[in-house]
């Protein structure tokens, strides 16, 4: 085990564990945002830099400081390691810095892109961009790919996260797309036009923190912060079939998977679930999904809390609500 002091705040966590795995634990703002690193799929992070902290002390046994901010998403902790995050200016520039990068080629689509109002990176702009760009070079246009007839790819909006390849090499048997060319010039693609179409291809939707991959079947439906999301399960012979479909009225408009409060997944669900049931009557309703009161999502307040939960049985855990003591 090992004692790592974070924001000043002490946890003790497992030898192995990284230092945003350990703000995690701890929770609240102390903990970096994280564009690329998802804890479902092995060997992501590292890529966008937008979790990177300063380490004040090594470990007890070495208390030089780190010279250069570290990514968390890849940095184990050591014993005694002290981590500064929201209390150090330097970090708070870099990740500025940072933001600032990711939207220099990003197209001003947020108006109409369908990941408005989920999107990592509208929140990150939020807290840490600028409202106006020093950018004045011509920005990054690619060639239309298409996916197939259920995902949509608008490259101008990716930060090459990779982690809608690291989804395809551990969740499918054959990966068709990949990251083509370097630098400036790297984008994602098939290489020949190939169709994404196996099984569990829907998941790229669910783990792309932006608005580069979309589903085409909810394209243009309608705006998230409209809809009420309800956790819903089925007999599914291929995944676990516990989804969240997001509704209005009595019209399932999309099908996700059910995401914790750091937006990854926690099943992947199968194509069949997510493309092919769109109707009400495919589903047992379980009740409304919990959404922060942070996010926009929760504009709607569908999500009343019941007080009297002995009177209401086999309520989800989210609806409950107990009174304040006097």
């Amino acid at each position: 085990m090992a004692k790592v002091t974070i924001d000043g705040i002490e946890i003790e966590v497992e030898d192995g564990t990284t230092i945003l795995q350990a703000a995690r634990k701890i929770g609240g703002k102390i903990v970096p945002p994280a564009m690329c690193y998802y804890g479902p799929l092995k060997g992501s992070g590292g890529k966008c830099r937008v979790c990177l902290v300063k380490v004040t002390q090594g470990s007890a046994k070495d208390t030089r400081p780190m010279p250069k901010l570290v990514a968390s998403c890849i940095t184990q902790v050591q014993d005694g390691m002290v981590v500064e995050n929201t209390t150090n200016e330097e970090v708070l520039n870099a990740r500025k810095a940072i933001v600032e990068m990711l939207l220099i080629n990003h197209p001003l689509d947020c108006p109409i892109c369908d990941q408005a109002g989920e999107c990592s990176l509208q929140d990150l702009s939020y807290e840490h961009g600028v409202s106006a760009t020093r950018y004045e070079e011509e920005r990054r246009t690619f060639n239309k790919v298409d996916l197939g007839p259920y995902i949509q790819l608008h490259m101008t909006r990716c930060i090459l996260c990779y982690r809608c390849v690291y989804t395809a090499d551990q969740l499918t048997p054959e990966r068709v797309h990949g990251v083509l060319g370097r630098g400036d010039a790297a984008e994602i693609g098939t290489y020949i036009e190939n169709m994404v179409d196996n099984e569990f291809s829907g998941n790229v939707i669910d783990v792309c923190p932006v608005g580069a991959l979309t589903d085409k079947t909810w394209r243009f439906k309608n705006r998230v912060w409209f809809t009420k999301p309800l956790d819903a399960h089925r007999d599914c012979p291929t995944c676990s079939g516990k989804v969240t479909l997001w509704t209005r009225g009595d019209s399932v408009l999309r099908v996700t998977a059910r995401k914790d409060q750091y937006n990854e997944v926690e099943e992947f669900i199968c194509n069949t679930c997510r493309f092919d049931k769109k109707e009400v009557s495919d589903w047992t309703i379980e009740g409304p999904r919990h959404i922060d009161n942070s996010s926009v999502i929760s504009a709607n307040h569908y999500e009343l809390p019941v007080i009297n939960v002995p009177i209401v049985p086999n309520l989800p855990v989210s609806t409950k609500k107990n009174l304040p003591q006097a």
